[in-house]
């Protein structure tokens, strides 16, 4: 099945990535959270959007902490952030849809952005559980944002 690419200024091959974002999230759905690239790890941010105010759903990588989650905006280590890091800041109430026990389940969350004080040590501890998240500072000038997912 061929996906329909949208071009938007400023960004390439959006219907691509939208694409790709609907068949990881089917997978992770249908399989239960068993059949993904990021196996247990894999998160879906329902997160709100900062301009247009509707739901967005964006799988991505959730490091699993005592308050929650920890998420990374790191866009493969590529100069500009992902459109969700936006979303989180603009509507930090979001949900998740995540593998807990066995069974994926929709939990709401508060995201609250790591501060400059404590963001080399959570991103230590990420890179260290996922080593390619240390490539991806070596491949942009930004500080990567983290965020904390802490359970409402």
């Amino acid at each position: 099945m061929r996906k329909e690419v949208r071009k938007v200024p400023g960004r390439a091959c959006v219907g691509l990535v939208m694409g790709w974002n609907d068949d990881v999230i089917k997978a992770f759905r249908n399989s239960k959270g068993t059949k993904n690239y990021w196996g247990s790890k894999l998160i879906i941010l329902h997160s709100i959007g900062a301009k247009s105010g509707e739901t967005r759903l964006n799988p991505v990588v959730g490091f699993r902490n005592e308050q929650g989650w920890r998420v990374v905006a790191s866009k493969g280590g590529t100069p500009e952030n992902p459109g969700w890091y936006y979303n989180l800041r603009a509507h930090p109430s979001i949900e998740i849809e995540a593998l807990v026990d066995g069974e994926i389940v929709t939990v709401p969350v508060t995201a609250t952005e790591i501060a400059a004080e404590e963001w080399r040590e959570a991103y230590d501890a990420i890179a260290s559980e996922e080593p390619q998240f240390g490539h991806y500072l070596e491949k942009t000038d930004r500080r990567i944002p983290v965020f904390q997912l802490t359970r409402r």
